[in-house]
C-alpha cells in the first residue's frame, strides 16, 4: 500500500532547504517560457536606458530656464526641443513597460493553465490512500488559490526584479558620471534600506506560509461543512460547527493580518528613507553649487533627484517583490509537494489478458491467505480466503468496519494487499492492468455519483455506442422507466442540482449506469 501523506502543520516556517527546493523547481518549471522572458527583459531593458537618459534633458531644460529667466532670454525653441525629446522619451518608456508586462502576465496565465492540468492529471494517478489522509478542501486549494497565488507573483515579481536589476545598476552609473560627490551622499541610504528589508522580510516570511496553509484549513472546513449540512441541521449543531470554524477562520485572519502588515511596511519605510535622501541631496547640493564644487548646477540636483528616485525605486521593487515571492514560495511548496506525491504504478504498457479478448472468460474470483492493514497498527484483514465460481451470487456480511468495502476495494486494485493473493480467472490481479480490472467490474458505490448534465450523459457516462433503446431497456430493468418519462425532455433531462431528485432514483440511476457497461461482473457496495 501507498504510504499515507504526511502534510506539514498549518503555520510551520519553510526551511531553508525547503526554500532554495521550491525556488529551482519553480525556475525548472518556467524553463520552456526562456524566450518570451527574455523579450520581456530586453522591453524591460530600453525602457530603464530611455529612463536613465531623460535626466541628462531634464538638466539641460533646468539650465536653460535657470541661467536665463532673470534676463527674459530662455530659448524656447530650445526648451520645445527638449520637452519633445522628454515626451517621446517617456512615451517609449509607458510602451515597453506595457509590452513587457503583457508579455509576462501572458507567461503566467499559460503557466498557471499548465499546473492546472499538471495537478488534474495528477489527482487521477495518486492512490486512494491520498484522498484517506487529505482533505477535499486542501485539495481544492491547492488547485486554486495556490496555483492563482503562485501564477500571480511570479508576474510581480518577474517584471519587478528585472527591471529593478537593470534600473540599480543604470541609475547608479547615470548618478556617479552626473555627479561623484552626490552620489556619495546618496549612497548613504543603501545601508539603511537593506537593514530594513531585512528586518521586515525576517517579520515576513513565516507569515506567507502560515497564511497559504490556513487557507487550505478554511476551504477544507467550508467544503466539509457544506457537505454535511443536513447532519448539521439535524442535530442542531449550528452553534457547534460555527464556533469550530470561526476558530479557524479568526486564525486565518492573524496570518493575513500579520502577513498584510508586515509586508506593507516594505512602502513607507522605503519613502521615509528616499524623503531623507532627498533633504540631503539639496542641501549637500545648495554647499556645492555656493561654493562652486564639482561644476554642479540647479540642472544637476534637478536632475539627481530624478537618479535618486531611480536608484531607490529598485530597492521598493526589490522589497514588494521578494514579499510576493514569499507568497509564491509558500504556494509553491504546496503545489510542488502535491505533484511530488506517489503515484500509482504505471500500468500504460500491461495489455489486457482477460477482458475484451476472444478467450473464455468464467468469472472465478479467488482471494487466497490476504492480508491488510491501512497503516501498520492495525491489521484490517488477516489470512482472509475465498473462492467465488462462476455464475454465483456472494453477498459478504460483517460488523461495520469488519473489512467489507476494504474487501471490495483491494478486488479494484484501489489498494495493493500486504500478503497473500487475489486473482481472477486463474491470473493474479498484481499481474492485471487496473483499467482491465475495472471494466471486468461493473461498479455501484455507497456514495451515489451524479455529476451536472443529463440523464442521458450520467447513464452512458464514459460508454460508447450506447443506443436509446437500450439505455430505455435498462431503466425498464430497474424500475426507472416511469420516472424518466415524467420528467420534461425525458433522457434529455438536465440535473443542475443533484437533490432535484431523490437519493433512491440516484442510485437506482447508479445501478443502470453500472449495467449500461456490460461488465461480465457486477458488484454492489450496500446499494
Amino acid at each position: 500500500m501507498s504510504p499515507r501523506p504526511n502534510f506539514k502543520k498549518p503555520g510551520k516556517k519553510l526551511t531553508h532547504e525547503e526554500r532554495r527546493e521550491t525556488i529551482n523547481k519553480l525556475f525548472s518549471s518556467l524553463k520552456k517560457y526562456i524566450f518570451p522572458i527574455l523579450l520581456s527583459a530586453i522591453f524591460i531593458l530600453i525602457n530603464v536606458v530611455l529612463a536613465v537618459l531623460a535626466p541628462n534633458y531634464v538638466e539641460d531644460l533646468t539650465n536653460e530656464i535657470s541661467n536665463h529667466a532673470a534676463t527674459k532670454t530662455i530659448d524656447m525653441n530650445l526648451v520645445g526641443k527638449y520637452v519633445l525629446i522628454l515626451g517621446l522619451m517617456y512615451v517609449s518608456c509607458a510602451v515597453c513597460s506595457y509590452l513587457s508586462s503583457f508579455i509576462v502576465a501572458t507567461i503566467t496565465q499559460r503557466y498557471a493553465n499548465s499546473l492546472r492540468k499538471e495537478i488534474t492529471k495528477k489527482i487521477n494517478l495518486l492512490p486512494l490512500a491520498y484522498f484517506d489522509g487529505t482533505q477535499i478542501g486542501d485539495i481544492l486549494s491547492r488547485v486554486t488559490n495556490d496555483v492563482d497565488s503562485l501564477s500571480q507573483s511570479i508576474d510581480t515579481a518577474v517584471v519587478s526584479l528585472l527591471s529593478a536589476a537593470f534600473m540599480l545598476v543604470a541609475s547608479l552609473t547615470g548618478m556617479f558620471i552626473k555627479s561623484w560627490q552626490l552620489g556619495l551622499i546618496a549612497m548613504v541610504s543603501i545601508p539603511l534600506m537593506l537593514l530594513f528589508i531585512g528586518m521586515i522580510m525576517k517579520l515576513a516570511m513565516p507569515q506567507f506560509s502560515k497564511r497559504q496553509s490556513q487557507i487550505g484549513v478554511v476551504q477544507g472546513a467550508i467544503e466539509e461543512k457544506f457537505s454535511g449540512q443536513l447532519v448539521v441541521k439535524l442535530f442542531n449543531a449550528d452553534k457547534k460547527e460555527n464556533a469550530a470554524f470561526e476558530k479557524k477562520n479568526r486564525l486565518l485572519e492573524e496570518y493575513m493580518f500579520k502577513a498584510q502588515f508586515f509586508g506593507g511596511l516594505m512602502m513607507p519605510v522605503s519613502s521615509l528613507i528616499s524623503y531623507l535622501c532627498y533633504g540631503a541631496i539639496i542641501v549637500g547640493g545648495g554647499l556645492f553649487i555656493a561654493n562652486e564644487v564639482g561644476g554642479i548646477t540647479l540642472g544637476t540636483i534637478a536632475a539627481f533627484m530624478i537618479y535618486v528616485r531611480l536608484f531607490q525605486q529598485p530597492f521598493t521593487q526589490i522589497a514588494q517583490a521578494l514579499n510576493t515571492l514569499q507568497t509564491a514560495l509558500a504556494a509553491g511548496k504546496r503545489v510542488f509537494d502535491f505533484l511530488n506525491e506517489g503515484e500509482m504504478s504505471d500500468e500504460n504498457d500491461m495489455p489486457y489478458k482477460l477482458f475484451k479478448r476472444n478467450v473464455p472468460f468464467s468469472g472465478e474470483v479467488k482471494f487466497k491467505d490476504v492480508s491488510f492493514s491501512y497503516d501498520s497498527s492495525r491489521e484490517i484483514i488477516h489470512d482472509f480466503s475465498a473462492d467465488i465460481k462462476p455464475g454465483m451470487k456472494v453477498a459478504i456480511v460483517g460488523p461495520t468496519g469488519a473489512g467489507k468495502t476494504t474487501m471490495v476495494n483491494l478486488l479494484m486494485r484501489f489498494y495493493e494487499i500486504n500478503g497473500g493473493e487475489i486473482s481472477i480467472n486463474g491470473i493474479s490481479t498484481k499481474e492485471l492492468p487496473r483499467k482491465e480490472i475495472h471494466d471486468i467490474f461493473g461498479m455501484v458505490l455507497q456514495d451515489t455519483w451524479i455529476f451536472e448534465g443529463s440523464i442521458r450523459d450520467n447513464l452512458i457516462y464514459n460508454s460508447k455506442g450506447v443506443a436509446d433503446k437500450e439505455i430505455l431497456e435498462t431503466l425498464k430493468e430497474v424500475k426507472l422507466d416511469h420516472f424518466v418519462d415524467t420528467l420534461p425532455n425525458g433522457l434529455d433531462y438536465y440535473i443542475k442540482d443533484t437533490n432535484s431528485i431523490s437519493g433512491g432514483q440516484r442510485q437506482l440511476l447508479t445501478i443502470a449506469r453500472a449495467m449500461l457497461r456490460k461488465s461480465p461482473m457486477m458488484i454492489l457496495d450496500e446499494a
